[in-house]
């Protein structure tokens, strides 16, 4: 009991996303003598279920896709019914055991045991304890972080992800303590990228097919956004039809391909009875001496170029200011004026 108390004890003070999951995972682990667990969050497009991995899965998992995959029917099963686990019996004899975790009545995500050792109901009453504990601890985070309709993060938590940003940057520019493995920690690096994503002609969606669809529409979206960027890439609604990503891509190449593919899928999607839906796109690439403010001010130059020339498009800010298509004017430390 004292170990199931520092377990609860461990997941109740975390405050960030992250760091919950990966003390929920420990305390299961530690319960059931599950060789391996992570977390999937749930995405739901109409009758379809998807499990995308957290970004707090064992390092363990690090090889895993990060894409969504389809859910086993056994737990699309546990699903429909409102269960609060499911499990499966792998061919190679593995067990699955799948736990449900809801939030409001809504499936957002589960944790996947394989081969736990539950095989008495005071284990598995414990292990729904931490779970329910998870969920309602969750449900506080998600109410001060989360937007109530898309379920991404909120505009006010975009100042601290954007400094744990800035804190990666430093970590990766940090000298090492040869060259040789300076040269081999730099190759590593992984640049920062910030975009502002920007839905063309919502409001002309909310005026033909009133707001019911309109919300909809930002509903799918944000599934869309969620299945197109990985467990670490923070992902916010800024409000209206407006959308952040912060995204980590070693190159620019490799970045722009990333918010292209993520423009393609919008395209290509059907949003029922509106039909299509497309998106601009303006980024940029963050740096050590960036600032928010400057940051977003040069994203949103880039998605009102995308926007003025035609739409459906993804423009780069740096790349727009390389070519004269957009020229700035330092005014200060603080700000930039073009």
């Amino acid at each position: 009991m004292n170990v199931f108390l520092q377990h609860i004890t461990s997941i109740t003070r975390q405050r960030d996303h992250a760091l919950l999951d990966a003390a929920v995972i420990a305390a299961l682990i530690d319960v059931t003598g599950a060789r391996q667990a992570r977390k999937f969050d749930v995405l739901q497009v109409r009758e379809e279920i998807r499990l995308k991995p957290s970004a707090a899965e064992n390092s363990d998992n690090s090889h895993l896709s990060h894409a969504s995959m389809l859910a086993a029917p056994e737990l699309v099963v546990a699903a429909r019914l409102h269960h609060t686990s499911a499990e499966k019996i792998l061919p190679d004899g593995t067990r699955v055991l799948w736990l449900l975790v809801w939030l409001d009545d809504i499936l957002s995500s589960c944790m996947e045991l394989l081969d736990p050792v539950v095989q008495d109901s005071k284990t598995l009453e414990i292990v729904h304890a931490i779970i329910a504990i998870y969920a309602n601890h969750r449900s506080l985070l998600d109410y001060s972080q989360r937007d109530s309709l898309t379920n991404l993060l909120n505009r006010k938590t975009f100042d601290e992800n954007f400094s744990k940003v800035l804190r990666s940057l430093a970590h990766d520019d940090a000298p090492a303590d040869d060259p040789q493995q300076e040269r081999r920690h730099r190759d590593a690096t992984r640049n920062q990228w910030l975009a502002v994503i920007d839905i063309d002609h919502f409001k002309r969606v909310n005026d033909e097919f009133g707001h019911l669809y309109g919300d909809e529409v930002l509903l799918l979206m944000a599934n869309l956004i969620r299945n197109s960027f990985r467990p670490h890439d923070s992902l916010f609604r800024f409000g209206g039809e407006e959308f952040v990503v912060l995204l980590q891509a070693a190159e620019l190449g490799n970045a722009h391909r990333i918010f292209e593919r993520f423009r393609t899928n919008v395209a290509q999607h059907h949003f029922p009875q509106v039909g299509q839906v497309t998106v601009s796109i303006g980024f940029t690439q963050i740096g050590l001496d960036a600032t928010p403010v400057v940051i977003l001010g040069h994203a949103d130059l880039a998605l009102y170029h995308a926007k003025t020339h035609g739409r459906n498009q993804v423009c780069h800010y740096e790349t727009l200011v390389g070519n004269g298509q957009l020229k700035s004017k330092i005014s200060n430390d603080m700000m930039e004026f073009f």
